[in-house]
């Protein structure tokens, strides 16, 4: 309304003055028309045309209205032009306050009123993203002040706890303490950033004290480790299973080494970091040690968990995405096998996934009495060989001889039933049930 007004005031007062030697004008042509009280005076030229002999005032009246006329055509051109920037701004900044308001949803999409009313919303620094701020006393609440029985799973420091905010709403919570600050800011920045099927969500985080809290979207079935490692001991996990979760893993590394931009290295793929849905679909969490991918990274911490970590990496501290290949390919032995990627042989001595399997891997004949026994003998033999040949050459010691992720996915989709998201076409049915 301001910004009419201030439009507005100027083409006023431009009328005022204009209009004031109009009516002068007429003023002076009507008394003048009284006094003399003549009549138009016309003139002959000899040649048969009439021409008036106009009176000066008409003329300067003529040239005030053309005046009037295209100042306020001008004045109402920049009006309109101005109203319509005003128009766009308020449209774009509404719009992006109704989705800042939404970046908090439940699963089914319902939009958390009473849940978003104790959140705010804060704008990182790249201003292309934005992540929520939970309340402290938000989080003890829907975790029952962190109560016991309700940890999901521990890794180290960290504590994962299930957080029901309402009756709709249900989220993890991940709790560390001040001395992962730097992991803790790392995640946010990415995770607020990136955008995937295959990637955890972060929903927003917190921090309290000296603890700090992360807050994603919920997993029901927990991470592929406790699946296969737990007291299950994978049999929730059919091969057709096994194999989509690779796949999805797989895509999510594509993702983030191909598309996203700048590209990734997770540097830390590992079981317990791929989070399994109820319906067994997975997505890669903890960016806590990502980094750009290609850079010269100087001076950096050496990160990963042993089993998984590249050799190139260990003896040279070379990072590239390769790294990410050859730690999927132990998960991918994991899946196979059933084994963790570290077997403790004695107190002193470990002996690693890769090089307990490598020799079998390599002998067909030898290859099936390595499978987990809840998998042995379910899949087609064919199948069977080429993903370990995929697993073989993603643990090749040498980098350049591990294929790009995107291979990977290529030669693994033609493996998992178009039932469970990839190109195979089976004859029985497809069940996420125990495969016994």
């Amino acid at each position: 309304m301001n910004l009419l007004l201030l439009l507005f005031l100027p083409i006023w007062v431009l009328s005022i003055s204009l209009s004031s030697p109009i009516l002068h004008a007429t003023s002076s042509i009507s008394v003048s028309q009284n006094a003399q009280a003549e009549p138009p005076v016309l003139s002959y030229d000899g040649t048969g045309i009439q021409e008036f002999r106009t009176v000066h005032h008409q003329n300067l009246n003529k040239r005030i209205l053309i005046a009037l006329v295209a100042c306020s055509a001008l004045l109402g051109g920049v009006f309109l032009f101005l109203l319509y920037v005003w128009f766009r701004r308020h449209k774009h900044t509404r719009g992006s306050t109704r989705k800042s308001q939404q970046t908090i949803e439940t699963a089914k999409g319902e939009t958390l009123s009473s849940v978003n009313a104790k959140i705010n919303y804060s704008r990182m620094a790249d201003k292309k993203s934005s992540v929520a701020i939970f309340d402290y006393q938000l989080l003890e609440a829907a975790t029952n002040s962190f109560c016991p029985s309700n940890i999901m799973g521990e890794s180290g420091s960290r504590i994962i706890y299930r957080a029901r905010f309402d009756e709709h709403f249900q989220a993890a919570v991940k709790k560390a303490d001040s001395d992962a600050d730097r992991e803790f800011q790392n995640e946010v920045s990415w995770l607020s950033k990136i955008r995937h099927q295959d990637i955890i969500k972060l929903m927003g985080y917190c921090i309290h004290g000296e603890s700090r809290f992360l807050v994603y979207e919920l997993m029901e079935n927990g991470s592929l480790e406790t699946q296969l490692h737990g007291p299950n001991r994978g049999t929730s996990l059919t091969w057709h299973l096994r194999l989509r979760i690779a796949v999805d893993v797989a895509r999510a590394l594509e993702y983030l080494h191909e598309h996203n931009n700048p590209p990734v290295v997770h540097r830390d793929i590992k079981s317990s970091n791929v989070l399994l849905d109820s319906n067994f679909n997975a997505k890669l969490s903890d960016f806590g040690f990502a980094m750009v991918s290609g850079l010269q990274h100087k001076n950096i911490n050496m990160s990963g968990t042993l089993g998984y970590v590249a050799p190139e990496y260990i003896s040279h501290g070379k990072l590239t995405d390769k790294s990410d290949v050859y730690a999927f390919g132990v998960v991918l032995l994991e899946l196979l096998t059933g084994r963790k990627s570290m077997e403790n042989m004695t107190s002193n001595q470990y002996l690693s996934l890769v090089s307990w399997a490598m020799p079998q891997l390599t002998d067909r004949s030898k290859l099936p009495s390595i499978l987990d026994p809840v998998i042995k003998d379910t899949m087609d033999l064919k199948h069977l060989y080429q993903v370990a040949a995929v697993a073989v050459l993603c643990v090749q010691a040498e980098p350049s001889y591990r294929p790009l992720i995107t291979d990977v996915l290529h030669s693994l989709i033609p493996l998992v039933p178009v039932e469970l998201g990839g190109s195979l076409r089976v004859t029985e049915p497809i069940s996420s049930e125990n495969p016994h």
